[in-house]
């Protein structure tokens, strides 16, 4: 029987003035070989408001810094189960869109984690993410990306 970590967690769909996202490359320690791309965000602290911590690290992830307010209301929640470094989590996440005319990425507030487990970042259009054989999370992000910037609200 799998035990699971409860997590609650804020991500940001972090896009261009192209239409383009924001996704990290990243690794799990405890499986080599394991690739995957994901949005900027992360853990909650204890207590944390969802949005104050998206914009926190978004802050801390990507150098670009908001107000809380102004991520405006979550385009949509989810609840996922996934292995990282050994632990399995089951993460409550949010997901905020903001729209930026570009961005110079900087990783200087990356964590110790983050700068062993993320090797690199790279702007995805929709069609990009659903042609690619390389794996993403989640799994349904061409969707739900492209009803985000069609519907600019909840999805």
């Amino acid at each position: 029987m799998t035990v699971y970590t409860p997590r609650r967690a804020a991500r940001v769909l972090q896009v261009d003035a192209s239409d383009r996202v924001l996704l990290f490359e990243g690794g799990d320690p405890a499986r080599p070989g394991h690739r995957y791309w994901f949005t900027p965000g992360g853990g909650l602290d204890p207590g944390e408001a969802p949005a104050d911590g998206a914009a926190r690290e978004l802050a801390e992830e990507t150098g670009l810094r908001l107000a809380p307010a102004e991520l405006g209301a979550p385009v949509w929640s989810e609840t996922v189960e996934f292995p990282f470094d050994g632990v399995w989590y089951r993460q409550e996440q949010q997901f905020y869109l903001v729209r930026v005319a570009g961005w110079e990425v900087d990783t200087t507030g990356f964590n110790d984690v983050e700068r062993a487990s993320v090797h690199g970042h790279r702007w995805w259009t929709v069609t990009d993410l659903a042609a690619t054989a390389e794996r993403y999370y989640p799994p349904d992000l061409p969707g739900r990306l492209g009803a985000a910037l069609v519907g600019g609200g909840a999805c």
